[in-house]
């Protein structure tokens, strides 16, 4: 139920690939998620390393690779062929206004932190290898958690102090 992401070489199959902060990422995985990933690896064409990459996408890449053209440094943008125009068709089948990708991310990691992970175990997930890049960017107060601090010391606080207006308290 967990999925490893590792750094990938440039071999005569794959390109290379790096991880940003870590070595590997070690990441939860949904039982749904497995399915999905299970059947998307079995309906691959044989020889094809990927899973999430298109067959044809990959035949352009090694085209490229074989040219000459491929470089590390654009390598992202170039798997990655109108990933921005398709993400927005999603969104639209999913009536979804606004948002990025990158907003899934930073919810997944905001929803650990609020199911109890401690702020080390997300950011490991994460793969940050600072706190500050945790904080700052994924670890957003909930529009909900001012209520609930509110509501945690509303009665106590209130009770507290009623009784030393009242010179009762002391």
């Amino acid at each position: 139920m967990t999925i490893t992401v590792t750094p990938k070489e440039d071999t005569e199959y794959t390109w290379e690939w790096r991880i940003k902060d870590t070595d590997k990422r070690i990441l939860p995985l949904t039982a749904d998620v497995v399915h999905l990933l299970t059947a998307l690896y079995d309906r691959r064409p044989a020889g094809y390393p990927y899973v999430i990459i298109p067959r044809n996408r990959y035949d352009h890449i090694q085209y490229i690779r074989r040219q000459g053209e491929w470089k590390y440094e654009s390598s992202r943008i170039k798997v990655v062929n109108n990933f921005t125009r398709q993400f927005k068709q999603i969104k639209a089948l999913a009536c979804v206004k606004t948002g990025t990708f990158h907003d899934l991310r930073r919810t997944a990691i905001t929803n650990w932190f609020y199911e109890g992970l401690e702020i080390v175990e997300v950011m490991r997930l994460a793969g940050h290898s600072k706190y500050e890049t945790t904080l700052k960017y994924y670890l957003h107060v909930k529009d909900d958690l001012v209520d609930k601090a509110r509501r945690a010391i509303k009665h106590r606080v209130s009770r507290d102090m009623l009784e030393r207006c009242l010179g009762r308290g002391e």
